[in-house]
């Protein structure tokens, strides 16, 4: 087992990782302003507004079933990475606490497949950022546009953690809002009183209540075997949620900022999942083209009659990428940060420039992002399919590292700072066993499933290279020991 601190701070107990200040290392630049969005902003991923068309398709009304069984695993995990991160805050977060409860060969695996989870996500999000922006101003051609988003982000992250932070505020604050808004407004016409008190004079929807959700071959039309489709393609629109525990780590109350966010998490889902999916199954069948052919999301904002629907949903699909874009730099290079204070990664990863920004680590991750964005380009169906089905599945690598890391955890904290233990998790360790099986279960089903598999197979080849890599390196280094 190995940890992060030696000596302890003044006011620091033995045991707590050392707090990011004003004489090196990371600094405390992020307000409590920034974290409340980055936390709410955190579970609404652009995977939420373009993929969950595909999903209403698959398993018709019974996809709020899916979306509720991904939503429940998701509160689960946060409330286990919760306990420990306010526990003992660190940049690493479950990277860092699975090296210190699971030991080096964990927190070195979970970290590198993390970050590169991330690395193919900057490739992901600046295409499908660049597209929008050609269609329009044509003039630019895609790649130009990719370049630009990333140049841009990368600049801002450079700059300090402050401004990674306000940039994310707004982002996630459109998110916010245009999410929060579309489900009032929805609500509203899914029981006619847009039509009533003629808010929208566009609309010619009268309310239809809950009929559509039962109306277009009941609530399975698929099937219940459906759901279990639907975990598939909608589990990872989740991934996220745990960018504030990495995040806190930056805070001047890391403590107060996680358990913010990890008692909130539950409403959170609530809203921005499951009461858009409902609105929109509300609103029109589930069955209805336009659903796929025009986006679960702008097919709602046709029928209630908000004018322009399209562009609108545009516009907030790009502030949704920009986010993601902006969010997956920063935890990239923080991982990587984190990996190069404990020595699984180069020494240079951890240094910080004067404005306490770990400059090294930033540029490290946006080059294999810039990579990443070539081969998108220039092999889209070979290379960068690969890149993309290898790191399908890494998210529920991370919850079930995060569960296994918590069932240790618990029992050190409590040895070494009782007191630090504000949030707990739940009926421990039930809970945190059953979150195991429901993650394990979701593996195993996808190895039966011709779409998933490949993404399954390949993530746990890439796994077991990184797995063997730190293993092969434990080794090396016992033996310099004993020599």
């Amino acid at each position: 087992m190995t940890s992060q601190t030696t000596l302890a701070k003044p006011g620091q107990e033995p045991g707590e990782p050392d707090r990011p200040d004003s004489s090196g290392g990371l600094q405390a630049g992020l307000k409590n302003r920034h974290l409340s969005m980055i936390a709410i902003g955190g579970v609404i991923g652009a995977g939420l507004f373009v993929g969950s068309s595909a999903g209403i398709a698959a398993a018709g009304p019974a996809i709020l079933v899916s979306y509720a069984m991904v939503g429940l695993m998701v509160v689960l995990v946060m409330r286990m990475l919760g306990e420990m991160a306010a526990a003992r805050p660190s940049s690493g977060s479950f990277s860092a606490y699975a090296d210190q409860a699971l030991g080096r060969w964990a927190g070195f695996s979970i970290g590198w497949l993390y970050w590169f989870f991330w690395v193919v996500v900057l490739a992901v999000e600046a295409t499908a950022g660049a597209k929008i922006l050609e269609s329009w101003i044509p003039g630019v051609p895609q790649w130009a546009w990719a370049l630009i988003v990333m140049v841009v982000l990368t600049a801002t992250n450079l700059v300090s953690v402050g401004s990674y932070g306000e940039f994310e505020f707004w982002f996630a604050g459109i998110k916010v809002v245009a999410i929060g808004a579309f489900v009032v407004i929805g609500f509203l016409a899914v029981f006619g009183f847009l039509a009533v008190f003629g808010f929208l004079p566009g609309t010619d929807n009268a309310g239809s209540g809950l009929a559509h959700l039962t109306d277009s071959g009941g609530f399975f039309p698929e099937g219940p075997g459906a759901i279990l489709t639907g975990v598939l393609m909608v589990v990872f629109s989740f991934m996220g949620s745990e960018i504030v525990t990495l995040a806190a780590g930056e805070s001047s109350d890391p403590q107060r900022a996680v358990s913010k966010a990890t008692n909130s998490v539950i409403w959170r889902i609530a809203v921005f999942y499951l009461g858009s999916i409902f609105v929109v199954l509300t609103l029109l069948p589930w069955n209805d083209p336009s659903i796929v052919e025009k986006g679960s999301y702008v097919a709602a904002l046709d029928v209630i009659g908000i004018p322009h629907a399209g562009q609108v949903m545009d516009f907030i699909v790009l502030t949704a990428v920009l986010s993601c874009l902006n969010s997956g730099l920063y935890t990239a290079s923080r991982m990587a940060f984190s990996l190069g204070e404990r020595g699984d990664a180069p020494k240079s990863f951890a240094k910080v420039n004067k404005r306490g920004v770990p400059q090294t680590a930033i540029l490290s991750s946006v080059v294999f992002g810039f990579v990443a964005v070539f081969f998108n380009y220039q092999w889209p169906d070979t290379v960068f399919q690969f890149l993309l089905n290898s790191s399908g599945a890494v998210a529920l690598f991370v919850w079930l590292v995060i569960c296994f890391t918590q069932l240790r955890m618990r029992g050190i904290i409590l040895r070494e700072t009782p007191g630090k233990l504000v949030v707990r998790m739940w009926l421990f360790p039930y809970l945190t066993w059953a979150t195991i099986a429901m993650i394990s279960f979701v593996l195993v089903y996808m190895l039966t499933d011709d779409t998933a598999r490949e993404q399954v197979v390949l993530s746990l080849l890439v796994a077991a290279l990184v797995v063997g890599i730190s293993l092969f390196r434990e080794v090396r280094g016992r033996k310099a020991v004993a020599k």
